[in-house]
């Protein structure tokens, strides 16, 4: 219990007196992680509802990948990336290992799949509800996907704040891709687990803390922005 309050006294005076190594540690997590949901969501919110609306052989097959993919093991993840950009694989000559970039690309891997597979389910039932009505409309096969995801817009944005709250606390595979680099590479879950490893537990519980009320912040930031709660709604 003493632990747990010396780290909220301590989050406490680091977010008030603005210390710069939290600032640059909040700073680089922040950056990664919205990137690679920005990024995730690109691919995945077309991708999820390409699948419901288009209908293919191996289409049942493509979405069992698919949820499976949901728990794909982030350490596998980054060890895959760290092999893909090392020196001796294949884009090692771009040099991206150990930076912020191999960072963005491993979460993307490991959260498009959740963003993926949530906005399939969404536009799925909207497919369903839409499904003669797009057809009677001659709508092309994009103008339907484009269409039901800005008509789903709302409950699709659930699916990028998945992937956000699963890029955010993601530990695993920036340790690997990253390296935990003190002014590079050091977001907060890397410098939680440095932290509790040093024994530093007030520190490391000042981090986590920071860290929850960062993902808390956001999701009600995107919430109360996009008004995904109406009052003249249940």
């Amino acid at each position: 219990m003493n632990d747990i309050l010396l780290g909220l006294a301590e989050a406490a005076r680091r977010v008030v007196t603005l210390d710069p190594d939290l600032v640059e540690i909040t700073r680089l997590s922040m950056a990664v992680t919205l990137s690679a949901t920005a990024i995730a969501s690109l691919i995945g919110l077309p991708l999820g509802a390409w699948i419901a609306v288009h209908r293919f052989r191996a289409r049942r097959l493509v979405i069992a990948i698919l949820n499976a993919l949901m728990g794909l093991p982030p350490v596998v993840v980054g060890l895959f990336v760290y092999v893909l950009f090392s020196r001796s694989g294949p884009l090692g000559v771009l040099g991206l290992l150990f930076t912020p970039t191999a960072m963005v690309i491993a979460q993307v891997i490991i959260i498009t799949p959740i963003v993926a597979s949530i906005a399939h389910q969404a536009v799925r039932d909207l497919w369903a509800d839409y499904h003669d009505l797009l057809i009677s409309l001659h709508a092309s096969r994009w103008q339907r996907i484009g269409a039901l995801l800005w008509d789903g817009r709302r409950a699709l944005m659930t699916a990028s704040l998945a992937g956000f709250g699963r890029a955010i606390g993601e530990v695993g595979a920036i340790m690997i891709v990253g390296g935990n680099i003190d002014h590079s590479t050091r977001v907060l879950t890397t410098a939680i687990a440095l932290e509790t490893g040093k024994g530093n537990f007030d520190l490391a519980l000042a981090l986590g803390f920071v860290l929850i009320a960062l993902a808390v912040l956001v999701n009600l930031a995107i919430h109360y922005g996009t008004r995904t709660e109406r009052s003249s709604r249940w």
